[in-house]
């Protein structure tokens, strides 16, 4: 396993009790650095504790979709640690499988609440800590879905995108500054996010990528080590494909 050197470094992961987040914490840690989960699963977040067994890993339970309360965790680890040098935005959901026409209006607004917006949320509330210690790695977790717009993921796939606009807006805002703000998107994985989605769909995907795979997610997780360490110091605003060969550009 490739390692980076995360001494002395803390990390955020929205959504880390499982999936991409647990596998990026892990990764973390294993290499060092703090890690405190964001998530409000307890049942993951129980198996997440019996899994990392390190005084460098710890939780708070926060909903990204509520800002004040983002507010509120952002400064209980600033006065506990002194800085949050790392911030992972990883919390999502796919939402149903249905035509754009038939989506409910309630369905679209709570994946574009937890998919895009809690990505705003999180970015407005870190970045002027990250500005006053002159250091940060803000990783974004799109999805291939956000580039090429699945049929039938509406929602998901409009959220993605946005959060790949966000991303590139972001990182040149933050471009004279020692903040590197990229985002990554995969293919699909293997994790109870397919929960989520009809058969139909998730053949849809496998048959869309020239590997005949889904992704691994430590595939993704050592991406998302390197663009987090101190040697990602010149990409940024940049989107990072792990696509399996599916993405077009």
């Amino acid at each position: 396993m490739n390692k980076y050197n995360f001494n002395d470094r803390v990390a955020i992961v929205t959504g880390g009790a499982q999936g991409f987040g647990l596998a990026i914490t892990k990764k973390i840690i294993q290499s060092g650095g703090k890690v405190v989960i964001w998530d409000i699963d307890n049942d993951a977040i129980k198996k997440a504790k019996k899994e990392i067994n390190s005084e460098n890993f710890s939780v708070q339970l926060v909903d990204v979709t509520n800002f004040r309360a983002i507010e509120t965790a952002v400064k209980e680890l600033e006065n506990k640690f002194g800085k949050i040098d790392i911030f992972v935005n990883n919390a999502g959901i796919t939402g149903m499988n249905a035509k754009v026409w038939e989506y409910p209006l309630d369905e679209w607004k709570k994946v574009i609440e937890l998919d895009l917006n809690s990505t705003f949320y999180c970015c407005k509330a870190i970045v002027p800590h990250m500005l006053k210690n002159n250091y940060g790695r803000i990783i974004n977790i799109a999805s291939i879905a956000g580039k090429e717009g699945n049929p039938n993921a509406s929602a998901y796939s409009t959220a993605k995108a946005g959060v790949i606009g966000l991303t590139k807006s972001l990182g040149k805002e933050l471009a004279d500054k020692n903040i590197a703000v990229n985002c990554v998107t995969p293919a699909a994985a293997k994790t109870r996010i397919f929960d989520q989605m009809t058969d139909e769909h998730i053949n849809y995907m496998l048959s869309k990528i020239p590997r005949n795979r889904f992704a691994k997610i430590d595939e993704l997780a050592s991406l998302v080590c390197w663009l987090a360490s101190e040697e990602n110091s010149f990409s940024t605003a940049a989107v990072f494909d792990l696509s399996g060969g599916r993405a077009t550009y």
